[in-house]
């Protein structure tokens, strides 16, 4: 295992108040200071303000909320959130502070809640009062049904016009909003991928990037979705026709369940985003799409096929894309890894998982160019292959893993408890100087001790 350097992470006060049952996920709005938690048959929605519960859907699922997500491009008084149950269902919340009000109006809006109610060392016997408020506020809309077994993930393209689905059933179902107008909820089935061997664990759309690039990277618009397996893959689905969507790819070499799976929020220059995962066999790992410097079907003329679905099925191996594994991370985990997340703003990685540690990652670009920059002595005996075991399997690792270096690991980071999900998420809290309340980041992590922990990163 790799020594870090240092520990950069301190704890700061967890969310209030806790939910005393096991939490899968924690997601925070892409642009608001909430994050929506999900735990037993509820989803509660804290404040990343006062770090306290600021609303709750309850009443929606006869079993556990396993996920959740929130639906983008919306006005800031109107949110709305996707749940996804061990009920084998999907439900879909909308909840208006009926003012307009937007991001500035919620803040004060959960401030004046929390005075009317008390002090933080009152919360415990206030939270029931503040839950019934917020239950008001939600209103679950439609139930979107049909998958056999538990639904594992639910995530919204970034335009908010497809919602992707996956359950322990091996399937993934595309949702696609068909409303006539933003508030009219109609949602219609338009897909079944039903390719994977095992539960679908993690489904993640390609952000939206690069989309006036020509090449691969312009028919790579953001409808282009990942799905992760119990079957150590993650394939790649993308629109071939209208309506009809194929895999185009299938990323292997993963030596156990592939639990999550992430694009690159943010990729340098024009370079098309590349897809982190992380798995059972304790890794994460780098994929990156070979891009050619001519693409046949880029250079078929168009009017000869008409549309996509018109080309013949002989010439539908075009296709196919290419993904190679470009880096493994070091080694910090000795069990499951749950959850990675790659941050937005400074690029580097955390993960996490049932060994309880929060291991992050540092990416240096110049440490491999056309040589290697050997540092030490270890690196220099690595020029002729890097050599790395998992779960017993001996392989070289890509050149590119050199770059990545493990600069922290915190250990116990939620005492004898299984960390379920990591994720970046902006910090608005007192703490923060006002200057850098929404710019800052900070590390939110949630367990089976029912307790969503904020950390502050010291650069």
């Amino acid at each position: 295992m790799a020594s870090p350097t240092n520990n950069i992470l301190t704890p700061l006060p967890p969310f209030k108040p806790d939910l005393y049952q096991r939490a899968w996920q924690s997601v925070p709005h892409p642009t608001l200071p909430l994050l929506a938690t999900a735990h037993q048959k509820t989803a509660t929605v804290f404040s990343l303000s006062t770090l306290s519960a600021h609303s709750a859907l309850t009443n929606g699922h006869e079993r556990s909320v396993r996920c959740t997500a929130w639906k983008p491009n919306l006005p800031p008084h109107k949110l709305c959130l996707v749940t996804g149950s061990f009920d084998s269902t999907a439900g879909l919340w909308r909840w208006s502070d009926g003012e307009g009000k937007g991001e500035e109006g919620l803040e004060v809006d959960v401030t004046q809640r929390r005075r009317r109610e008390g002090e933080e060392e009152d919360s415990n016997s206030s939270s029931g009062d503040e839950k019934e408020e917020g239950d008001k506020d939600w209103e679950l809309i439609i139930i979107l049904d049909g998958q056999d077994s538990e639904i594992k993930c639910v995530s919204f393209s970034p335009t908010g016009q497809f919602l992707a689905t996956c359950s322990r059933d091996k399937s993934v179902w595309i949702w696609e909003d068909v409303g006539a107008r933003e508030l009219d909820d109609d949602w219609e089935t338009v897909a079944v991928l039903s390719e994977h061997e095992g539960d679908v664990k993690a489904v993640a759309w390609c952000p939206e990037t690069n989309r006036s690039a020509g090449g691969r990277r312009g028919r790579y618009s953001s409808d282009v979705l990942a799905s992760a397996s119990y079957d150590n893959t993650v394939r790649i689905w993308r629109e071939e026709a209208e309506q009809e969507w194929v895999c185009v790819a299938v990323l292997e070499g993963h030596q156990g369940t592939v639990w999550g799976v992430q694009w690159e929020p943010k990729p340098k220059g024009n370079r098309f985003p590349r897809i982190m995962t992380c798995s059972a066999d304790r890794t994460v790992r780098i994929w990156t799409l070979k891009e050619e410097e001519e693409d046949e079907e880029e250079q078929t003329p168009q009017h000869a096929w008409g549309s996509l679905g018109g080309i013949p099925n002989t010439m539908r191996r075009a296709l196919k894309e290419e993904w190679e594994c470009t880096a493994v991370l070091p080694t910090a985990h000795t069990r499951d890894i749950y959850s990675a997340t790659w941050s937005p703003e400074t690029g580097m990685v955390a993960s996490t998982g049932s060994d309880g540690i929060i291991a992050i990652y540092r990416e240096d670009e110049d440490e491999v160019t056309n040589g290697v920059h050997a540092t030490d002595d270890e690196a220099a005996a690595e020029l002729d292959g890097d050599v790395h075991m998992t779960n017993g399997h001996t392989e070289n690792k890509p050149q590119e893993s050199r770059r990545w270096k493990l600069i922290s690991t915190t250990p116990n980071a939620h005492g004898p408890y299984e960390i379920n999900h990591i994720t970046w998420c902006k910090r608005y809290d007192q703490g923060c100087p006002p200057e850098r309340r929404g710019i800052e980041e900070m590390l939110v992590t949630t367990g089976d001790d029912g307790i969503v922990r904020p950390w502050q990163i010291s650069q």
